[in-house]
């Protein structure tokens, strides 16, 4: 078991020094001067709401641990769960393949209040499924409520455009009845798994779909610095091109904003919008993101906690 446990905090640290690398690459990007202008042209109200907007976007990502917290057996206090939630988060959004970043963060702190790797994976997974399901939702109502939009981004006609967003949210009702309905395991291939209750898929539904709303809304504060759009133009725009990132695990969404704002604005002002979304939603939260980390490390390593003894060692100490 010792060796175990050297082998996973060895990966951990392998993944937390590969972040920080790729973190460094991705800020590297663009300079401070930058940065300044972009965020300068933006007026105050913009910029703050914008700010609102992603702090907001934070809090719904901490509820998406707290669900597969439950999910999983292993419900731990909300402050716990929120400063894993930022901290691995915040990180990993810089550095993309977010399972995997932010999982070994979440490893990190979770496995000192009592979790093993396979409640952390369950974490994990739970959360992924939560960001599918809202991205979906968001998706499908997007479609839906501004079809035109959707129909000049994929290229199909407004007809296959509503079916389209139709069959999105008919999926979504079949998988909350699913997990209505069926409470025993599930075996696929060589994985058994159990479907969320019908309630917690429900809270997973609404609180996903919350939080790409909040980011959309950022982004929209942004872009009407340069231009008047709807509010359901970039929410379609987004989720459509956030669909595409998701699937292919590319490191803080780059190609996502690229690709809405090319679409919503004139070329000019693309890359004024993208470095300014990228300063709020990416770049500040990050700094606070790695001293949280950095101080909860100090704290852990000098404040070790105090694990209480299982069955197994009781009975070793009385037979010697």
């Amino acid at each position: 078991m010792m060796w175990r446990k050297a082998v996973v905090n060895l990966l951990v640290a392998v993944a937390i020094a590969l972040s920080l690398w790729l973190i460094y690459r991705s800020v590297s990007r663009y300079s401070a001067d930058e940065i300044a202008r972009s965020l300068g042209v933006i007026p105050f109200q913009h910029l703050a709401m914008a700010i609102i907007f992603t702090a907001l976007n934070y809090a719904c990502l901490t509820g998406f641990d707290a669900l597969g917290l439950i999910y999983a057996g292993k419900p731990l206090p909300y402050r716990r769960v929120a400063l894993t939630s930022f901290v691995s988060l915040s990180i990993g959004h810089n550095v993309g393949l977010s399972a995997l970043s932010s999982g070994a963060i979440r490893y990190r702190f979770y496995s000192r209040w009592g979790l093993g790797t396979e409640d952390v994976a369950k974490v994990v997974l739970f959360s992924g499924l939560t960001v599918a399901l809202g991205l979906l939702t968001l998706c499908g109502v997007s479609m839906l409520v501004s079809s035109d939009s959707a129909a000049k981004i994929t290229g199909l006609s407004r007809g296959w455009v509503v079916t389209v967003g139709l069959s999105i949210l008919l999926i979504l009702m079949i998988f909350v009845t699913l997990c209505w309905q069926l409470r025993r395991p599930l075996n696929v291939w060589h994985w058994t798994f159990k479907l969320p209750t019908a309630r917690l898929a429900i809270a997973q539904i609404l609180l996903g779909t919350l939080n790409f709303s909040f980011i959309a809304a950022g982004l929209h504060e942004l872009i009407l610095a340069y231009q008047d759009v709807s509010y359901w133009d970039v929410s379609t725009v987004y989720a459509i091109a956030n669909g595409a990132a998701v699937a292919s695990h590319v490191p803080g969404g780059l190609g996502v904003l690229e690709a809405t704002t090319q679409f919503l604005l004139p070329q000019a002002a693309t890359i004024g919008a993208v470095i300014a979304f990228r300063a709020v939603y990416f770049f500040m939260p990050l700094p606070l993101g790695l001293l949280l980390f950095g101080i909860s490390e100090r704290f852990f390593r000098t404040h070790p906690l105090k694990t209480k003894p299982t069955a197994a060692t009781t009975a070793r100490a009385q037979a010697s």
